[in-house]
């Protein structure tokens, strides 16, 4: 399977987020990319660089404002605060947000949504990298009809049109979904992360043409904790083409493939013509910040009925931490989708 990666990436480091009052190190590292590339090497996996797309791709899902924002808020930042100051804002906008500040302070309450998505020096860099990760496998699956992977990270699916949240600064699934909408009328995105995708949700709510379909830890107990409910089903033209599947923190293997086959469901009725994947594997019993108890072998039977649709897929990369069965899993994940 070719694999879409950017050394760029690994710039993205040294950040930090709120957890619990105590500002620690996210689990967001590069180490977990390293992990995943280091089970990616057999000869089944051919790691290629993703090329450079341009803004363009990333226009279709961000505006221009939002994207200079990424771009120059750390500079601006270090000039106005010094380089100790964590770029990490003390007034969120909330739902009001009718009115971008000037102020570097209040910019940063409005593009960035909460605590977990400090902005280093290399943020932009490695966000501009793992987007065009996403941009390459779509545009690989476009030429070859066959499956591709974005190794994306940082990932991307809390991040909404104009906010970065949740380690998350560019939506690489719905970049990836509006590349693939050049050719498909219909395309499904499937989020199997342990969080809801909450950010490619929003930016899809009011469309027909893509159906966010996310299976998640109950976010009345869970993050996002504000989205990704069951009765957000979209608005408008929407309406209907949202769907999320919730379980409890203790679901074991069983009930995390009956989230799955629900979902299943509602990705038959929308009948999409291809898939864009969210690959989140952080309900793994192992993984250090989901906290639940999924197996690999749950994982690899998500990927087989995958499979069983028979429709061009690509495969995006949301969450999952460093541990020993992080790479492994993703690895065999993608071995179903071998070509025979």
């Amino acid at each position: 399977m070719q694999v879409f990666w950017s050394e760029d990436q690994f710039r993205h480091q040294g950040a930090r987020f709120l957890k619990a009052g105590r500002l620690i190190s996210s689990p967001e590292s590069p180490a977990r990319a390293q992990s995943i590339l280091a089970a990616l090497s057999g000869p089944e996996f051919t790691i290629t660089e993703p090329g450079d797309h341009g803004i363009e791709p990333l226009m279709r899902v961000h505006p221009a404002a939002f994207l200079e924002f990424l771009q120059g808020i750390h500079a601006l930042w270090v000039t106005s605060f010094g380089g100790d100051a964590a770029v990490l804002p003390n007034v969120l906008a909330g739902g009001r947000r009718a009115h971008v500040p000037q102020s570097p302070v209040g910019a940063l309450g409005y593009y960035v949504g909460d605590l977990a998505a400090e902005i280093r020096e290399g943020t932009w860099s490695a966000s501009y990298a793992s987007a065009q990760c996403a941009v390459g496998a779509a545009r690989h699956l476009l030429e070859t009809r066959q499956p591709a992977y974005a190794l994306c990270r940082p990932p991307g699916h809390h991040a909404g049109a104009t906010q970065a949240m949740g380690f998350c600064f560019l939506n690489n699934a719905a970049i990836a979904a509006e590349q693939l909408r050049q050719r498909f009328a219909r395309v499904a995105v499937v989020d199997i992360d342990v969080h809801s995708g909450n950010g490619t949700q929003s930016i899809f709510y009011e469309r027909a043409d893509v159906l966010t379909a996310s299976m998640h830890s109950d976010p009345s107990h869970y993050y996002p904790f504000h989205s990704g409910y069951e009765d957000e089903r979209g608005a408008g033209e929407g309406r209907g083409a949202n769907i999320n599947i919730c379980y409890p923190a203790d679901v074991d293997d069983a009930g995390f493939l009956a989230a799955f086959a629900r979902l299943t469901e509602a990705v038959e009725t929308f009948t999409p013509e291809a898939v864009v994947v969210g690959l989140g594997v952080d309900a793994l019993r192992s993984d250090p910040h989901g906290g639940h108890h999924i197996t690999p072998d749950a994982f690899a039977e998500v990927a087989m009925r995958l499979r069983g649709w028979s429709l061009p897929t690509n495969f995006v990369q949301e969450g999952g931490y460093d541990s020993d069965e992080l790479g492994p899993t993703i690895a065999r994940f993608l071995r179903v989708f071998e070509v025979d």
